[in-house]
């Protein structure tokens, strides 16, 4: 019996040994806080309503505080990179892959949404009053929509006059392609001058980094205070109203994020399907939860660094990525289109659903990777002849998807340096 008893104590024991072990690894993640933050978040939302909107400042605080790096951040990355890969003469190939990558994964994204939309009919099931409900509560939010950019001022607008000023205003895009530049010019610099500069760079990048991993640390408050926010100004009640709409966008991603980018993964790199997904873990709840393409990315390229990518690779791809590679957004216009076009009866023809392709494909490039409402949508409706009077709907409710959007953007980011990389070692 006493050799039983002792046999017992001693399970007993490293049963506990091993939970306790368990316990504290996984709470020494920050990702395991950041779950418990948002779930807290929703139940507090719940129940306080819109008196939650009290815990937003948490949420802000923390995006203005990765708002702060990530302009330096994307600066000394892509200008590191660029020289780098310029140095190997792999820049045109890299930048050709990624645009390429970005492009085509981005139309196919489009010509999913669509298929989905037609087949399920979204939009056939709301009443006029579903949408006169909340038109008149979001009447301020249409009256700022701007118009929409023509395709050669877009280019246009990509070339900084003044690139100080673009920094200081955060123009990411414009940042890019002055940074791809310079980077460029020094690669073509001698060796011993590259270096030194280059090497230079890279401690302030490292700086950086350290900046925002102690950022991070205030991630789950952040978190909490958007969370509870959204869910506490939305509601459950508001949200059913188009939740056909939102379970439609949300089997698109499905499908172009565990579909489309896992199979180019397959055929184009190197890295382990399991490898990825366990290290994109953190950025899609981060991406989730601040609907932040930027505030994602130190992220993001700490993710790419466990599955192996180069820095040089992830430096160069990521921020551009961050910048112009918008499926989510393409799928979320895309169906948009489809969803009002069959609220109004609207019967479109081959050449507007060419329109919506093109418009929602070209149109994503160059989309502020920052949370907040879009309205490039308004042009894509334009384009197809659609009217644009239900979108203060929609406008109400962008948050939910610009969450779910934007985990499908950062997640076709990182599996295009996962691409690339392959490409540019060999």
């Amino acid at each position: 019996m006493i050799v039983i008893a002792c046999i017992l104590v001693v399970k007993v024991y490293l049963c506990t040994y091993v939970i306790y072990i368990t316990m504290k690894k996984l709470f020494s993640n920050i990702g395991i806080w950041i779950i418990i933050a948002m779930i807290i978040g929703i139940i507090v939302g719940s129940i306080m309503g819109p008196e939650a909107a009290m815990f937003k400042p948490l949420g802000e605080l923390f995006i203005q505080l990765i708002k702060m790096l990530v302009i330096p951040l994307v600066v000394v990355s892509i200008i590191s990179g660029a020289a780098t890969l310029g140095e190997t003469k792999s820049a045109g190939l890299v930048g050709s892959i990624s645009i390429g990558y970005m492009l085509c994964t981005t139309m196919i994204s489009v010509i999913v949404a669509i298929t989905l939309a037609i087949f399920f009919k979204p939009g056939a099931s709301l009443s006029v009053d579903s949408v006169a409900a909340l038109t008149t509560a979001s009447d301020s939010a249409a009256a700022g929509v701007a118009p929409a950019l023509g395709f050669w001022d877009t280019v246009i607008g990509m070339i900084p006059d003044n690139p100080i000023r673009a920094m200081a205003e955060g123009d990411i895009l414009q940042i890019i392609i002055f940074g791809m530049f310079l980077g460029l010019g020094l690669a073509s610099l001698s060796s011993e001058k590259r270096t030194k500069f280059v090497n230079g760079l890279n401690i302030i990048l490292d700086a950086l980094i350290w900046c925002i991993n102690k950022v991070m640390l205030v991630a789950p408050l952040g978190v909490f205070g958007l969370i509870a926010d959204a869910t506490g100004t939305f509601g459950f009640e508001v949200l059913m109203q188009i939740a056909n709409l939102l379970w439609v966008d949300l089997i698109a991603v499905l499908i172009i994020g565990l579909g489309l980018y896992p199979l180019t993964l397959l055929l184009f790199s190197r890295i382990p399907l399991k490898t990825f997904f366990r290290a994109m873990v953190k950025p899609q709840i981060i991406s989730f939860s601040t609907a932040s393409s930027l505030a994602t990315l130190p992220v993001n390229m700490e993710a790419c660094d466990q599955m192996g990518i180069s820095k040089q690779t992830s430096g160069f791809v990521l921020p551009l990525g961050a910048t112009i590679n918008m499926s989510g957004n393409a799928i979320y216009y895309s169906i948009v289109a489809i969803f009002f076009a069959q609220f109004y009866g609207i019967d479109l023809g081959m050449s507007e659903y060419v329109s919506i392709v093109i418009v929602c494909t070209l149109g994503a490039i160059g989309q502020a990777g920052v949370p907040g409402p879009t309205f490039l949508v308004v042009a894509v409706l334009v384009a197809a002849g659609i009217p644009i009077e239900g979108l203060p709907l929609l406008y109400a409710l962008d948050r939910i998807f610009d969450m779910i959007r934007t985990t499908l953007n950062i997640t076709g980011d990182a599996s295009c340096a996962a691409v690339v990389d392959r490409f540019a070692k060999e």
